[in-house]
């Protein structure tokens, strides 16, 4: 857990939360992404009832983050790994969530294997102003382009104070680490664009930045949007030898981050102010046996299906609103 501003004293506390969900996907073959391996037919056998449990289970997961802290469910959610609006409304109308009055933001990308960023908001909290998705320009080796998922920008207030939200999820290292390391320079550059874009109207914006970015704190791509924009990223202290966001041939890392602009550390001129940043790992997110214990539960390992999760954890970020005075 990272603290910054010392013990939680404000009772007007909200989560701001980041979760990749792990191919959540529908049944149905769609003609134009590679999903034909989720569907009933399919090896995986993908069907309405493991559907169904996967969008129940996401739903609880969502519903817990942050309530130790704040007592009430998210304000913010950014996704990863969504297919398509039809799944987001599915979810906002689990058992888990349907109480609440979320509310969404998605684009459809181009991405090759159909799967979307988008933004979940209690709409009680937050009011969406604009929002805007973002096109990475890559191509292959033959010089075709190569569509990725796009990053997803959504201007609002958030208990009346004005926030940008950058919701990303940068290229897999599937391929190799070096391999792809020009798809998520390309990402960084993008999310760089968006900022400076932000500032060039107002130098005091108050940008949160998060995703799955298949980056840890320390790496190049991130560290360089890091320090060239004065920002701040309390997930750098979050990953340990025993402890992370994901878990690849035994080792963690901290893929999943969430940062953003100082002014929301500054407690004497903003409204919104930073509390703590930690990563939501409860032990019903956990394989709770074997080899693996500790890791991610799963919805699938390979074609076998373990009805889990995601293969991550998801991320937060715990805030205090100050209103302004009369």
């Amino acid at each position: 857990m990272t603290d910054l501003s010392g013990t939680l004293n404000d009772n007007n506390l909200l989560t701001v939360a980041f979760y990749n969900t792990e191919n959540l996907f529908d049944i149905y073959d769609s003609e134009t992404t590679n999903d034909s391996d989720l569907t009933p037919t399919a090896d995986k056998r993908w069907t309405s009832k493991r559907y169904g449990r996967k969008i129940n289970n996401i739903g609880f997961a969502i519903s817990k983050i942050g309530m130790l802290e704040t007592n009430k469910h998210p304000a913010l959610i950014g996704l990863a790994e969504v297919e398509n609006e039809s799944v987001i409304k599915d979810l906002i109308s689990s058992n888990h969530l349907n109480p609440f009055n979320y509310q969404y933001v998605h684009f459809d990308s181009k991405d090759e294997r159909g799967i979307d960023v988008a933004l979940l908001y209690n709409a009680s909290v937050f009011k969406v102003e604009t929002a805007s998705p973002f096109f990475i320009e890559l191509y292959n080796n033959a010089g075709k382009p190569d569509y990725t998922r796009d990053i997803l920008l959504v201007t609002g207030f958030l208990d009346s104070v004005k926030i940008h939200v950058i919701i990303n999820h940068w290229s897999s290292r599937r391929a190799g680490e070096k391999e792809t390391e020009h798809k998520r320079l390309a990402a960084s550059n993008k999310v760089g664009d968006i900022i400076a874009t932000i500032k060039s109207t107002d130098s005091d914006a108050k940008i949160i930045i998060m995703g799955d970015f298949n980056e840890d704190p320390s790496s190049f791509n991130i560290k360089r949007l890091v320090d060239g924009f004065q920002l701040v990223n309390p997930m750098t202290a979050l990953r340990t030898y025993s402890r992370g966001t994901s878990n690849h041939n035994r080792q963690w890392n901290v893929f999943d981050q969430i940062f953003f602009t100082k002014n929301i550390l500054e407690s004497e001129t903003s409204h919104i102010q930073f509390e703590k940043a930690d990563i939501f790992d409860a032990n019903f997110l956990k394989k709770s046996n074997g080899k693996y214990k500790g890791s991610p539960l799963r919805t699938y390992v390979g074609k076998k299906y373990h009805g889990g999760y995601s293969d991550h954890f998801p991320v937060y970020i715990t805030l205090s609103i100050k209103l302004p005075a009369k």
